[in-house]
């Protein structure tokens, strides 16, 4: 089992900036791809962003490309996400997830095996 802990969130002004951080526990990350995924009110859960076990590879939802940045500190169990030139459709409970992975490889969009209860993120104009 991986416990996951997702903390950062906040109010801020469009055009501001926000960290997310996600602290895992219970088992290291390390065979772990891991995403940000995020739920707006009225709308389904969406895809954020993701990053390989090593770090190598990331994937984007293309309306946060260029503007958020997914990290991992695998010696700190954490995965963060960058959020820059913040928009007011970001506004939404974001959600850290683990996929458990046997080797290397590109993250998905879906389909993760552990998920955090999430944290807020609102944004306004």
């Amino acid at each position: 089992q991986v416990q996951l802990v997702e903390s950062g969130g906040g109010l801020v002004q469009a055009g501001g900036s926000l960290r997310l951080s996600c602290a895992a526990s219970g088992r290291t990350i390390n065979y772990y791809n891991m995403g940000w995924f995020r739920q707006a009110p009225g709308k389904e859960r969406e895809f954020v962003a993701a990053i390989s076990r090593s770090g190598t590879i990331t994937n984007y939802a293309d309306s946060v490309k260029g503007r958020f940045t997914i990290s991992r500190d695998n010696a700190k169990n954490t995965v963060y996400l960058q959020m820059n030139s913040l928009k007011p459709d970001d506004t939404a409970v974001y959600y850290c997830a683990a996929e458990f992975t046997v080797g290397e490889s590109a993250p998905r969009r879906n389909e993760y095996d552990y998920w955090g209860q999430g944290t807020q993120v609102t944004v306004s104009s």
